[in-house]
Order: structure tokens, then sequence, then C-alpha cells
């Protein structure tokens, strides 16, 4: 089975704490980046890049449901916005990573998970743009993993890997494997061994890493758009045969 690890936002622990322990595993990750916070860990930013590490859009403001209240303090409800802002957010995202880091983001990860922008009557799907300008468009929480046939790239689905003990990750990698699945697991902070439901454990993480390493275990992990790359030339092989 395929896996992909995932880490949102760009926060400082995932070069800080995570860069060093994945690449003494040489597993590849994708991060989605806000591209405001960049510069204050630019060093470590360049070296996940060196390393082969992908780079995703995770737009500029992470707009989500004003329902958060957050997101009102920011002025980035998804309520109030319409495709045109969406599309314009979701170029200047990539331009600015673009040029802090030097490559262009293919895949993107919707803030919050949601998929929407406006509200009632007016309220429009933003995936077909994501469809448009990205290869892949990663969401978050969802209850399933990706079947190889039959899922959406612009709608991949993933499921939290905050907070989780190994044991609970390793039954839902059992349960993949035995569907023949794409796992997507999706993080923020990489912690240290606090146990704190806000962010990744690294003891946890070494122990997955650990396990994936081992050929017995039948785990293949890559960057999302890498996964995704090659189930769509797979598929593309058996619907025309």
């Amino acid at each position: 089975m395929a896996l992909s690890l995932t880490f949102d936002d760009g926060r400082d622990s995932q070069v800080l704490n995570g860069l060093a322990l994945l690449d003494s595993f040489g597993v590849k990750v994708t991060f989605y980046r806000l591209p405001e916070a960049v510069g204050e860990q630019l060093e470590g930013w360049e070296q996940a890049v060196a390393s082969g590490h992908e780079i995703g859009n995770h737009t500029v403001g992470h707009p989500c449901t004003g329902n958060f209240s957050w997101t009102r303090y920011d002025g980035v409800v998804l309520e109030d916005y319409d495709l045109e802002r969406m599309r314009a957010e979701l170029i200047d995202a990539n331009d600015q990573l673009e040029a802090a880091l030097g490559v262009r983001p293919t895949s993107f990860a919707y803030p919050c998970g949601q998929t929407f922008v406006g509200r009632g009557a007016n309220t429009k799907s933003y995936v077909p743009l994501v469809a448009e300008l990205f290869h892949t468009g990663r969401r978050w929480l969802d209850e399933t993993t990706n079947a190889p046939m039959h899922f959406d790239p612009a709608q991949v689905m993933s499921m939290r890997i905050d907070g989780e003990e190994f044991t609970s990750i390793q039954r839902r990698i059992e349960r993949t494997k035995r569907r023949g699945n794409w796992l997507v697991l999706a993080g923020h902070e990489i912690r240290d061994n606090t146990g704190r439901r806000g962010g990744t454990r690294m003891q946890m993480l070494r122990e997955l890493l650990t396990y994936a390493a081992d050929p017995v275990s039948g785990v293949w992990i890559a960057p999302v758009t890498r996964v995704a790359t090659f189930i769509q030339k797979h598929r593309s092989r058996v619907e025309t045969q």
C-alpha cells in the first residue's frame, strides 16, 4: 500500500524537529506551506527542498468558515469569498513560494478541509478551481482512504496523524493494505514527546518510520503528487486495456 505523510501551515517545528528525523530514514513528505512564515526558517525550508520533500500550497491567509472565531478576526471567512478572490490568492501563494524556495507547488491542501466559498444559494465549490491549478488537492479529517480506481486527485482523502499513537496508525495501515488503497496522514506541529493533542509526537513518528522501513511491512511512503501520479498512470493503463 501507499502512504503519504503531510504537514500543514509550515510550522517551525516541522523543519526544526521533523526534518532530520525524516531525512535519517530517507522518507520524503509533503509540506503544505503558508508563504508568510518561510523567512523565519528559510534555511530549513531550503534544506527541505534540497532533500526532495514536496512543498505544497495552503493559500495565503488560510481561509475557513466564519464559525471559527479566529477567521473572523483575521478577515479570512470563506462565506465572504468568491471564486475570483480564491483564484487570486491561490496564484499569489504559488508565486510567493516559488520566489522564496524556487519551486512552484503542484499540490494544494484545503484549509480546514473546507472546499466552498460563499453562502446559501451563492455557495460555490472551489474544487474545480483546484483541479485547474494543481495536480492534487488534499482534504482533511476524512473517514476513508483513497481507492486507486475511484479517488479524485482534486479531493484526496486524508486522516489525522496529530495526537495519535503508533498502534492506531498501524491499524489504519493494515486496513488500508487489505483494501489495496492509499492512506494520506495529515498533521501540523512535530513535537517532542509531551503527548499534546495539537501535534505529531516525534517518538510516534519514529516508530512509524521504523515500521515502514522494514520491507516486510509492504508500505511505500512517498509525497502526495508522486503517489497520485503513479496511481493515475496505472489507472490509465487499466482503462485502456
